[in-house]
This record gives structure tokens, sequence and C-alpha cells, in this order.
């Protein structure tokens, strides 16, 4: 059976992804490896998604350190495995988002995937959003076709897969009907980000400081005001739009908040925008499987069960397969629909003229 490496490193900048798969009529995850991304880097990258002082020579040295630490990753974890390189098909690289502007015509992953292919040995696939947005497309999300075929197979009912990273985005699977997909709104991006400024922490744990605080409704009005929230798709969104000096334009007029309640009240615009879209979607869901760092928010994942009373909320480990690796196995499964010739953007959902192969190919 064909191996393929899935890198997934997302807008939460966290960290890196990597997950080893086995890709035959169905895709099993076989190991996995997950690497921090230094603070320095991660800053960097940070830093980068926004214009500044000689950002394409940083951008290059940038991505050679992330491709460093990938190639390291991917060595650790085939030598844990006891599996040679040349046993690996491909790698699916996603590379690292430091913008997404489809409306002006672009978005940008930055990964060097030549490289890659030179300290691993192994052909790389990447680039993957670039040729949909070139056909008109969002070239995001990509992974509803995935989670079709993960997820869809056996569904007799509608139902809903949710990913909840950086940003929140929804695949709809319904009975004889094409998989559908859009971007929600702020995932964990704005949480994460106020957490780090008032707490000095990387993340709010099970949502625990969230909980402690209470909503604020005008804040919340005025967040879900926001244009994007109401256009149809396809959209995706990125940090473009939601970050740290959108939050404190908002916060600019109310001031005196308590940091907890202001957490709480972006806790609940991740929650309330997934779940508005998902019942103006798909109303008739019956199952909504959840994935990414959001899963494993034991605060989100109940307020998403109460606003969302009509059907089951549950991590997709419930269907064996682990919440933070579904991204990483979509990459993977992605380069193998590349080297196959298989179409795997979804016009429908990305708005694109027609299907299309995405990827570009670097060979071993």
């Amino acid at each position: 059976m064909p191996f393929y490496l899935g890198v997934m490193s997302g807008t939460s900048l966290d960290g890196l992804d990597v997950a080893l798969v086995e890709q035959s009529s169905s895709t099993r995850l076989l190991a996995t490896r997950f690497a921090l991304l230094p603070t320095a880097l991660r800053q960097e990258l940070l830093a980068l998604c926004s214009s500044g002082q000689d950002e394409l020579a940083r951008a290059a040295l940038a991505e050679q350190q992330w491709v460093r630490l990938t190639a390291e990753t991917i060595a650790e974890l085939l030598d844990q495995q006891q599996i040679s390189p040349r046993a690996i098909r491909a790698i699916g690289s996603h590379g690292q988002t430091v913008r997404h502007e489809p409306q002006r015509g672009f978005t940008i992953q930055i990964g060097n995937p030549a490289l890659l292919a030179e300290l691993t040995g192994i052909t790389v696939v990447a680039d993957f959003r670039r040729r949909d947005v070139a056909a008109g497309g969002q070239g995001a999300p990509l992974v509803p076709a995935f989670h079709e075929s993960l997820f869809g197979g056996d569904a007799q009912q509608a139902r809903a897969v949710l990913n909840v990273g950086g940003f929140s985005n929804l695949s709809l699977l319904s009975p004889g009907q094409p998989s559908y997909g859009f971007d929600c709104g702020p995932g964990n991006v704005l949480m994460d980000a106020w957490t780090q400024r008032h707490l000095g922490q990387p993340f709010d744990r099970n949502g625990a400081w969230a909980a402690s605080g209470a909503v604020n409704r005008e804040l919340l009005t005025a967040m879900l005001s926001e244009a994007f929230f109401t256009a149809r798709g396809p959209k995706s969104t990125g940090r473009e739009l939601f970050n740290l000096d959108w939050l404190d334009a908002h916060l600019e007029h109310r001031k005196g908040l308590h940091p907890e309640d202001v957490q709480a009240t972006l806790l609940e615009l991740t929650a309330s925008s997934i779940s508005e879209s998902l019942l103006a979607a798909q109303a008739d869901t019956t199952e909504l499987l959840v994935c990414g760092g959001g899963a494993h928010n034991t605060t989100l994942m109940h307020r998403l069960q109460t606003l969302l009373a009509q059907c089951e909320v549950k991590s997709t480990q419930g269907y064996g397969v682990p919440p933070d690796w579904v991204e990483a196995m979509a990459f993977a499964w992605l380069a193998h629909c590349c080297l196959e010739g298989i179409p795997a953007n979804r016009p429908q959902v990305t708005g694109a003229r027609g299907s299309r192969i995405l990827g570009a190919i670097y060979p071993a």
C-alpha cells in the first residue's frame, strides 16, 4: 500500500503536525509526530502576516527554518517507525500561510518544497491553494473533499465536520448531495491572542478562563456585525481581517471590561458564528464531528452542544480519527490526488470555475 506524509502548520502557529498515512481506497493514519515552532520562528511568521521592512528576504529565510524543522521532524518519525524514505511515495506539504487575500487574487503559503525534497529525499507536493485561486476560487477551505472521503461514506442523515484551528470551517455532508463548506470565522485565533496578552499562556486550556467570565452582549453584537458573518459562501478568511487590531478597535469604546469577560465573549463569538452558519446552511444536521485544537476546548464544545440542541456534537475521535491529525491527513490525501491526477477542489465550496488538480510536484 502507498505511504504518504502530510505536513500541516496552521494559522494557530503552535507547531508542525506530521502524519504518516497509508492510502488505498481509504486513508488510514499510521503514526504522527508534532514539533513546536521555536519562539523566534513563530514570532517571525506571525510578523510576516503583515507588511513590513525587507519582508521578501525575511520570508525566504523563515521558510528555510520552517523546512529544516519539517525535515528533522519527518526524519524522526520515519526513524521511529523504521520506515525508509524510499517507502514514502510523497509528502503533501501545506506550508505556512502568511497571506490569504483571494479577493485580490492571491494566497501565499511559504515552505520551499524544493528544499524539503532535497533534505528528505522524498517527492514533495505543495502549493495546493493557488491553482484554485487562479481558477477564480477562494483557495479555501480545501478539506471538505477529504472530509467527504473520510466521514461521508456511511452517512444516512445530514452530517457536518467542523475544524476549529486558528479559524473555523464547516464541511456539510448530506446523502445524495455534493459536499459543501466554507469558513465560519475566528476559531481559536482571537481567544489565543487574548490569552497570550493577558495570561502569558499559549491558549486557554479547556476554555477555563472563558468559563470564569460573562459574555458581554453589546460587544458580541458589535463583533457579529462584521460583514463577513452575513456574507454567503463561497467565503474564506484569515488574520488579514480577524486579529488583535480588529478586536482592539471594538474595545476602544468599551473601556473597563474585565479580561475574562472579553475572553468569554470571544468564545461566544466562535460558537455563535459556527452554530448560526450551520443552521443557515444545513438545518437538518444530526451529527457535528469536531476536529482541530478546538475539539479539546470543553467549554466551547459544551456551548456548541447547547446552541445546536438538534444534533449531537462530538469529536472525530468517535470515528477513530484523532482530532489533532485530520488536517495533516488531508494534505497527505491531497498529495495522493495530485499524483493520481484526481481533481481535489470542490467548485461549489471555493467558487472556482471548475474542478482542478491541485498542487505542484517537486520530485525527489
